[in-house]
C-alpha cells in the first residue's frame, strides 16, 4: 500500500505529536505507583547515615523471669527464653554460664543475664520497609524484570517529553535550556564531587631495600607437627570455657 497525500501519512505526519502526548499520558499513569515507591524510599536511603534504618521499628524491653539453674540441660534453657522472648524461632543461639543469647533473622535479639531478659525486637514497617526491600531489585526473582519495565517506562516519558511540545516552548526554546540545566547537574556532580582514587603506594615512602629481607612463609617438613603460634598471637586459640554453640533449628 503506498501512502500519498490522499492517504494515511498525512494524517500521521499532522497528529503525530497528539499520539505521542496520548502514549506519554497513559505511560505516565502506569509508572506513578513505581515512581512514589522509588523516590521515597530512595529519600530514606539518601539519609540512612542521619535517620538510620527506617524499614524496622526497633524497640527494646526487660522482663524479669526465673532462674535457670546451671544443671538445666542447653535445650531446655534454650527453649525456656525463647518462650519467654515471643519472638520466634530463633537462628542462633549461645549460652555461656548464666548468660543465654539468642538471635533472629530479622536482626532481632534476646539476651538473658541472671533472671533480667533484655528483648531488643525490630519490626518491619508496613510501607517504608517494603519500599526499601522493593528498591534494590537484586536477588529477588522476578520483580527485577518489573524494575527494568519501569526503568524502560521511565526512557519513554523522558524521550518522548523531549518532542511533545515545539516551538519556543520546546527544543527551539525554553525545553533545550531545560534539558540542558537537567543534563549538567549530575555531569557537574561528577566531574567535581567523584572522589579520586586513592593510591595504594604513597610517594612518600621509600621504596624497599634489596638489603632488607624479606618475609618468607615457612615451610613444614612433610610428616612433622607445625609448631604452635606463640601465646598473644592471632594464631593462637581463644581460650572460652563454659561457652556452648549450639547450631540452629531446622524450621
Amino acid at each position: 500500500m503506498k501512502l500519498n497525500d490522499s492517504g494515511l501519512w498525512p494524517i500521521i505526519k499532522k497528529r503525530w505529536r497528539a499520539w505521542l502526548r496520548a502514549v506519554h499520558r497513559d505511560v505516565g499513569y502506569l509508572a506513578i505507583g513505581f515512581t512514589v515507591i522509588y523516590a521515597i524510599s530512595g529519600i530514606a536511603q539518601n539519609h540512612i547515615e542521619d535517620w538510620g534504618d527506617v524499614s524496622y521499628k526497633a524497640s527494646e524491653t526487660t522482663v524479669t523471669i526465673p532462674a535457670i539453674p546451671d544443671s538445666t540441660p542447653d535445650d531446655e534453657a534454650i527453649r525456656q527464653v525463647t518462650t519467654a522472648a515471643n519472638l520466634g524461632t530463633p537462628t542462633a543461639k549461645l549460652r555461656a554460664g548464666d548468660e543465654i543469647r539468642l538471635e533472629y533473622a530479622n536482626g532481632s535479639k534476646a539476651t538473658l543475664i541472671g533472671t533480667q531478659l533484655t528483648i531488643q525486637s525490630r519490626e518491619r514497617r508496613v510501607f517504608i520497609g517494603a519500599a526499601n526491600w522493593l528498591h534494590t531489585a537484586r536477588q529477588k526473582k522476578g520483580w527485577k524484570y518489573v524494575a527494568d519495565a519501569f526503568a524502560v517506562f521511565l526512557l519513554y516519558l523522558a524521550i518522548s517529553g523531549i518532542f511533545m511540545i515545539k516551538g519556543k516552548l520546546g527544543l527551539r526554546g525554553r525545553g533545550a535550556v531545560l534539558i540542558s540545566i537537567g543534563v549538567a547537574v549530575p555531569m557537574a556532580a561528577v566531574l567535581f564531587s567523584s572522589p579520586a582514587p586513592k593510591s595504594t603506594v604513597s610517594s612518600d615512602e621509600p621504596a624497599a631495600s634489596s638489603s632488607t629481607p624479606s618475609k618468607m612463609p615457612v615451610r613444614t617438613p612433610a610428616g612433622s607437627a607445625a609448631p604452635a603460634p606463640a601465646e598473644g598471637s592471632a594464631l593462637a586459640p581463644e581460650d572460652n570455657p563454659g561457652i556452648k554453640f549450639l547450631p540452629p533449628e531446622d524450621e
